[in-house]
């Protein structure tokens, strides 16, 4: 489901999209209550029908939400407006790992604490549930 700029789902206001993979599109908004930034993940259409993806990404959401770990976006909550369901969270701005692959080799200097960071995430989110979509990015 792509949302354009504008589109409010209950208090967040979309401003843009910022990424889309298989189970989601990602968008920047404002949450107007606290009036702060967040991301906002949308099942596309073709998923959100689906009522075993939608009890996936339900369980994604409780997974993620109780988890505390600095390499872990906040989960804010779970929105559900009209046909669209979407979870919230903490908005992590700044260059994706992608983004820094796409710059070439990295340095072992650089791919280490980065290779850490994404273990003890990986870590933390393990301890709490077998199987775990992660959103990760390095410090």
């Amino acid at each position: 489901m792509f949302l354009t700029p504008g589109t409010r789902l209950g208090p967040y206001e979309v401003l843009t999209q910022i990424g889309a993979g298989g189970m989601g599109e990602v968008y920047k908004a404002t949450d107007t209550n606290l009036k702060r930034s967040v991301a906002i993940k949308v099942l596309p259409a073709s998923v959100a029908g689906d009522a075993e993806r939608l009890a996936r990404f339900q369980r994604e959401a409780e997974v993620l939400a109780a988890l505390n770990h600095p390499n872990i976006a906040a989960i804010y909550g779970l929105e559900r407006s009209g046909n669209t369901t979407a979870l919230v969270m903490e908005l992590v701005e700044g260059p994706t790992l992608a983004d820094r692959i796409a710059q070439g080799a990295i340095p072992i200097d650089e791919a280490l604490p980065i290779a850490k960071q994404i273990a003890e995430a990986l870590e933390a989110g393990t301890s709490r549930a077998s199987s775990i979509a992660i959103s990760s990015r390095p410090t």
